[in-house]
């Protein structure tokens, strides 16, 4: 039965119960002794009088009931008569009524009680029977995400395409026995789009979408997580073709044997289960198992064998045409000015994944609010980089006159060798400004992401790096450097050393790798692994063409630095002025022109607390000509 008919039986009894009870108890009012009634009857007092058995009921003169029990006297109707009482004889005394209601509501209202409380308990021995039932979630006959809402994983997009068209004509498939893949992986970084790729199948396909986490088929008890499964399995047999996601699979599908209790561990029983339901036992006709990982390395090979997870699709990290794309999806649900350029913002930001992205426009957006600001402009996108990046600007950090002069030139030397070597990537900023860990910095932009570095670019970043302590050098001397350029000499060390060792750019050593593999997978070099298969005399020569990379682009820097020692008072100057400049700033005002000092935008404090807007609140109908306002 629907429940809400249970629930409107329920109410009428409960209704009917009231009205029993109110029935039982009318005319009780004004109770008086049988002497009291007598001596109102003897003065003329009483009106009327309704005899029901030996109870007596009336009305007096003045309007007021009563009621009072006759103690069967037999001269009671004469003395009514002699009295002029209107007299009425009732003769359903209400026995049946007082005898339901004393018997019968007692032993109702026990069984009553009863049967709530069994039910109750049926209840909870069925939630204590669904224990071993599905946790999947389904989003409805349809998702509403698209591959419109997906971008910047083109191939896989490609990829997944063919699993609509079987979802849409699967005869189209069949007709040529062709058998569509039973289960596909994502794989990939985390945030790079993973779940919503698979939203975006089910949505382009109008299919139902079971999601549900690898975590949440794993309980304490064993043989749970495999009910799960059968029963995540008979529901999208139920509503085929349907899509099932399986969120984090490496949860439950993890190398089998390597755990304690061997075959009666929990995640073991449960990717059993899932094995065999993936096995083709059954026909799941238009049952497509989707599922998403971070680390495909640690899944077990049976379930990525022909005939189960037998696709994997790989979802990368995108690319900077791939950022693009994601930075316009993701900015058409904010207001923005006409000087944003998604290009540019793509451009420095490579390694980003879609989430950071949407995080990134989110920042922005929360900074345009708190400065009272109605649309999202570059510099709030532009600050927001830098703060998902490297923190939030500390400008409360206390430093001296001298350590902000320091900075500025070490920045400044950072920038004059950047522009004076051609194979250096432009110059989008600098800045003195304190974020996280880092005094200052000058980022550059590549033009495009790179797959492979050439040698004269890692010698143009080395003497790039070079290029802040030997202006501090220059302008302080050798006795007042500081260590503000230990993350450059980290940098500079790390890069010269793994073109030695790893990537064969020292004509003394040639086309060599002198790095080994650990235990644990890790590769490190001949310096830092006493057992590397290597000669003294080799590591000797190592040493040497490591410390010859970094000496040839020191040297460089130091030459560039010497040859424009105007250009770097100038840029130092700026810096110190202005705090941060654009490279289009620092191309000005090395040119000598003049550039106008920018006004840090003031966060707007909220005058009266606002109102949260919600889809719950609902306005007030108007009032219509003649209508009753209390209605």
């Amino acid at each position: 039965m629907n429940k809400n008919y249970k629930n409107l039986l329920i109410w009428l009894a409960a209704g009917f119960v009231l009205f029993l009870f109110a029935e039982s108890f009318s005319g009780s009012q004004s109770t008086i002794p049988y002497s009291d009634f007598l001596n109102e009857l003897d003065s003329g007092r009483v009106s009327s009088v309704t005899i029901k058995g030996l109870n007596v009921e009336g009305v007096f003169s003045d309007g007021k009931t009563f009621n009072t029990y006759d103690p069967q006297d037999p001269n009671l109707v004469k003395k009514l008569i002699d009295k002029k009482v209107k007299l009425r004889s009732d003769p359903n005394d209400g026995m049946l009524l007082k005898l339901f209601i004393n018997l019968f509501l007692p032993i109702l209202l026990f069984f009553g009680i009863w049967f709530f409380a069994f039910r109750q308990v049926q209840a909870g021995g069925n939630r204590a029977l669904s224990f071993g039932k599905s946790k999947a979630k389904l989003n409805g006959p349809k998702t509403k995400v698209t591959f419109n809402d997906v971008a910047g994983i083109d191939e896989a997009k490609n990829e997944v395409e063919e699993i609509v068209d079987f979802l849409k004509d699967p005869h189209k498939f069949k007709r040529l026995g062709g058998k569509i893949p039973r289960g596909v992986l994502l794989a990939g970084p985390p945030g790079t789009g993973k779940t919503l790729l698979a939203k975006a199948i089910a949505g382009e396909a109008n299919v139902p979408f079971f999601s549900i986490s690898g975590s949440e088929f794993v309980e304490m008890f064993v043989g749970v997580g495999a009910s799960r499964v059968r029963d995540l399995f008979e529901q999208g047999k139920k509503n085929a073709p349907c899509i099932i996601f399986i969120d984090e699979i490496d949860a439950v599908g993890g190398h089998r044997g390597f755990r304690i209790g061997g075959g009666s561990d929990e995640r073991e029983q449960t990717l059993n289960q899932l094995l065999v339901e993936m096995d083709g036992f059954e026909e799941n006709n238009g049952v497509i198992v989707i599922s998403s990982t971070n680390r495909p390395d640690v899944l077990d090979p049976a379930l990525l064998r022909p005939g189960r997870f037998d696709r994997q699709v790989i979802v990368p990290s995108p690319d900077i045409k791939g950022r693009e794309k994601i930075l316009r999806v993701h900015l058409k649900k904010v207001p923005l000015s006409a000087d944003v350029d998604p290009l540019i913002i793509a451009r420095g930001t490579p390694g980003f994944s879609g989430a950071d992205l949407a995080n990134l426009v989110n920042e922005a957006a929360l900074l345009a609010a708190r400065y009272g600001k109605k649309n999202v402009s570059m510099d709030e996108l532009e600050e927001a980089k830098d703060k998902v990046m490297m923190g939030s600007e500390r400008r409360s950090m206390v430093m001296t006159e001298n350590e902000k002069k320091l900075t500025a030139y070490h920045e400044a030397g950072h920038a004059i060798v950047a522009l004076n070597i051609p194979e250096s990537d432009p110059i989008h900023k600098a800045t003195i400004i304190p974020r996280g860990r880092a005094l200052g910095m000058v980022m550059r932009l590549p033009e495009n992401d790179r797959i492979s570095v050439s040698r004269v670019k890692l010698e143009a970043d080395l003497s790039v790096a070079a290029g802040g302590r030997i202006a501090e050098e220059m302008i302080f001397g050798h006795d007042k450097v500081t260590t503000g350029a230990s993350s450059d000499i980290e940098q500079a060390t790390r890069i010269a050393k793994r073109m030695v060792i790893e990537w064969g750019m020292s004509d003394k050593l040639g086309f060599l790798s002198y790095e080994k593999e650990n235990s644990e997978g890790v590769f490190f070099g001949h310096s830092t692994d006493a057992t590397a298969n290597i000669s003294a005399k080799t590591a000797q020569v190592i040493d040497e063409e490591i410390r010859a990379i970094v000496d040839r682009t020191f040297a460089r820097a130091k030459k560039i630095l010497e040859e424009n020692a105007d250009a770097l008072e100038v840029l130092a100057q700026g810096l110190l002025e202005h705090e941060t400049l654009s490279g289009e700033e620092i191309r000005k005002i090395l040119e000598g022109q003049k550039i106008e000092k920018k006004q840090r935008p003031v966060i707007v404090k909220p005058t009266k607390r606002s109102k949260m807007p919600t889809s719950l609140s609902k306005k007030k109908p108007k009032k219509r000509k003649g209508e009753d306002p209390s209605n």
